[in-house]
């Protein structure tokens, strides 16, 4: 049996005279999370209004479960569940008579659209909001109903655009859960520009930049595709700048405030060790030490420069 849910090749888009993505081909599972990871303005929405077929791409093709999107479109989008960034609600209506409509707009059959609807809610747990208001619920109930409606007809794929955005931190936590719930059934798709929650939640990464695939592996792989370099101290008997760039390695060093000190290396996996014997060694009283990751431009930058060369 194939193990491919979504099959992209060559996936082109035009606005006006500049290119929004180019070639972008990529295969997803039947199962699990996978985040499509880029920062605002990469290609990201655009990708996923074409894979969603809310958007006719200049070139390329998009099969979902074999599907061709472009000759059978209404087929292809019913095996498809999207939320974009700003969910679809119509604020006057209750929970119940907004997932009512939304079955009917995804062709649920009418004998099971009230055991549809009551799925939905009890998977996105918002079961007790059935009556309330959509104005009424706050960003993270309201986000919860935007995923009820996108699983509402159990697709085979669902698609998040930047789900966590505008939500508190203990909301984000309980939508993490229920995203990776969700994602036990079915493949999921987590658009995000923030690094850390693509991290969080998801097991494969695809990093767009400038409208391209620059990496399509594991999230294994990819933490381990950037190394650290550079470390955060803290001292209370800290050595001078040229101390601390005389030790073999360091390329830089900065001074944050008078105990805490950023150093730069080349990326020897024994700098932290051979620093905290140096501490020992010469009273610097070390209190904390810590690896520091690259930030998203500078992953942006390291894998653009890799596919180039």
């Amino acid at each position: 049996m194939n193990d491919t849910l979504v099959k992209i090749e060559g996936l082109s888009h035009k606005y006006t005279d500049s290119w929004a993505v180019k070639d972008i081909n990529l295969e997803i599972g039947y199962r699990g999370i996978v985040g499509l990871l880029g920062s605002n303005g990469a290609g990201k929405s655009t990708t996923m209004n074409i894979l969603c077929g809310v958007l006719n791409q200049t070139a390329g093709n998009v099969y979902i479960d074999g599907i061709d999107m472009r000759k059978n479109p209404e087929q292809a989008k019913m095996q498809i569940g999207f939320m974009p960034q700003t969910p679809p609600l119509y604020m006057d209506m209750t929970v119940d008579e907004y997932l009512n409509h939304c079955a009917h707009l995804r062709s649920v059959p009418k004998h099971q659209i009230r055991q549809a609807i009551h799925e939905a809610k009890e998977r996105c747990s918002i079961g007790h909001f059935s009556k309330r208001i959509l104005r009424n619920l706050s960003g993270g109930y309201r986000q919860r109903v935007g995923i009820a409606q996108a699983i509402i007809h159990k697709p085979k794929l669902v698609v998040l655009d930047e789900p966590t955005n505008g939500l508190d931190p203990n909301q984000i936590i309980e939508l993490r859960g229920l995203i990776k719930e969700v994602a036990t059934e079915r493949a999921v798709v987590f658009s995000s520009h923030i690094l850390s929650e693509v991290q969080m939640i998801c097991q494969d990464i695809r990093m767009i930049d400038g409208g391209r695939i620059v990496f399509a592996d594991s999230m294994d792989a990819f933490n381990n595709h950037i190394a650290p370099h550079s470390i955060l101290l803290q001292m209370d008997n800290p050595p001078t700048e040229d101390e601390l760039k005389n030790i073999p390695d360091i390329t830089a060093v900065e001074f944050l405030t008078e105990r805490q000190i950023r150093l730069w290396f080349n990326g020897d996996a024994e700098i932290t060790k051979r620093i905290v014997e140096l501490s020992v060694q010469q009273g610097w009283e070390l209190r904390e030490i810590n690896l520091e990751k690259s930030s998203l431009t500078e992953i942006f930058a390291h894998l653009s420069n890799h596919r180039k060369n």
